[in-house]
């Protein structure tokens, strides 16, 4: 257990093409539901809460037992509606299933997986635990859309990151959560939705100009 390489595997700066996509907080700003850093800390409670769980508790999933990779990337098919989100996760798994390659051997997984399947791959290739991985995902569903903030809205980044600070305990606790469940059947990881994000994402998909990919 390395937490060097649970802080690689977690840097916004990996090249897996994260920076291209504001986990359908694009889609808000622009409905105005997003306006400021009060809005974006409902935005972000509400998508650690459900988004976040789910991929927390499907990349814990993945990392401890690489055989249930092809099951669970069908069960979050199951669990993602729309096909818009559906898209963009696999592109985002895509994307970070090469820059993983490139730093470790990972074998016994699709070329184009969810991006929670792809992160539970990766952390078990770098030799981290379950719960390590819950927390990489955990913390990527709120520092993605908390960057896309920044440009979208020109939030201050400082306040911005008061905020990511101040969700640290939040992170932890759903991360904890969701690897505590890590064996269980598909059928019984968490399966928590956000509507009104699958609605935007479907809406989002059609714009002719947009910043985000998603």
């Amino acid at each position: 257990m390395s937490l060097a390489t649970l802080l690689l595997l977690a840097d916004g700066r990996l090249p897996s093409g994260g920076h291209a996509h504001s986990a359908g907080l694009e889609a808000q700003v622009a409905a105005g539901r997003v306006r400021d850093v009060e809005d974006l800390g409902g935005f972000l409670r509400g998508k650690l809460a459900t988004g976040g769980l789910v991929s927390a508790a499907f990349a814990a999933a993945a990392c401890s037992a690489p055989a249930r990779h092809a099951e669970l990337d069908a069960g979050l098919d199951a669990r993602t509606p729309s096909p818009a989100l559906r898209r963009a996760s696999r592109a985002q798994g895509r994307a970070l299933l090469r820059a993983g390659r490139a730093m470790w051997a990972v074998a016994g997984i699709g070329r184009e997986p969810h991006q929670p399947v792809a992160l539970g791959a990766l952390a078990a290739a770098a030799g981290l635990t379950p719960a390590q991985a819950a927390v990489a995902a955990a913390h990527g569903t709120l520092t993605g859309p908390a960057s896309a903030a920044v440009r979208l809205l020109g939030l201050d980044p400082y306040a911005v990151h008061a905020l990511l600070a101040r969700l640290a305990p939040d992170c932890d606790r759903i991360a904890a959560s969701a690897a505590a469940r890590s064996g269980d059947p598909v059928d019984d990881l968490p399966a928590a939705g956000a509507p009104l994000l699958d609605i935007g994402a479907e809406h989002h998909a059609t714009w002719e100009v947009r910043l985000f990919a998603s």
